[in-house]
């Protein structure tokens, strides 16, 4: 499932530019200005490199990941081997930080299945549950450099001991001070309609300001035009 969107060299992993945006808009359906491939400062999507941990480590029961630094073309991955505590690094640098608990399982149908769900949901996010969540206390991201940040998330399955997990939106969060703030994404796992466990996602959002509806209207038009026009054959 994922062998498209990265490289396996000798002792280290990469991403390329065109590897990262083709992840981000044809399986996250992200289109984030930072993980088009000519951007000025590419980024790989945050989802891609916890992905990645997926496929190689399997899904435990309990699972933490905190995001340390960002992606780019010229990035090379170290995947050490799996411990209840390891860190993906690049050189001494932390990119990403991982704790796991309890059982684990290897199983690919529910690896790929949790991959898949999880990175629809996530890519969802923006702009259809962001802004109306921060507008609710009347503030917007800034419009000309929309600042979100992947900061960590946790998944807590109640066994692993399912196959094909759905995710269903639970309710957000946002609280802020000044001009920083921070949004909880949260979601309930399923399994033939049973709730088995759900989960978190942070993120750090900068460059608050009032909330303006015409502008929340052009960003709108803007990220759909981007939508329709830059998706990958």
């Amino acid at each position: 499932m994922l062998s498209p969107y990265f490289q396996q060299h000798a002792d280290y992993v990469s991403i390329s530019r065109e590897q990262g945006c083709r992840f981000a808009k044809c399986v996250a359906d992200d289109y984030n200005p930072l993980h088009d491939k000519d951007a000025k400062k590419f980024c790989a999507p945050g989802d891609l490199l916890f992905s990645l941990v997926l496929d190689r480590y399997g899904i435990s029961e309990r699972m933490e990941f905190t995001f340390a630094g960002m992606v780019d073309e010229n990035t090379k991955l170290n995947f050490p081997q799996g411990d209840d505590e390891f860190d993906v690094t690049n050189g001494d640098k932390v990119i990403l930080k991982v704790k796991r608990e309890g059982k684990t399982s290897k199983c690919p149908t529910l690896t790929n299945s949790l991959i898949k769900n999880y990175v629809e949901f996530s890519g969802a996010a923006f702009p259809h549950v962001i802004i109306p969540l921060m507008g609710k206390q009347e503030v917007m991201i800034n419009p000309a450099r929309p600042m979100v940040i992947y900061e960590s998330m946790i998944i807590n399955l109640d066994n692993i001991d399912i196959q094909a997990p759905t995710l269903e939106f639970a309710e957000p969060s946002f609280e802020y001070a000044g001009k920083r703030g921070k949004i909880t994404l949260r979601f309930n796992l399923l399994e033939n309609g049973e709730k088995v466990g759900f989960g978190e996602k942070h993120m750090v959002v900068s460059g608050i300001r009032e909330y303006c509806q015409a502008t929340v209207d052009d960003l709108i038009a803007f990220y759909n035009e981007r939508k329709a026009t830059l998706k990958p054959a």
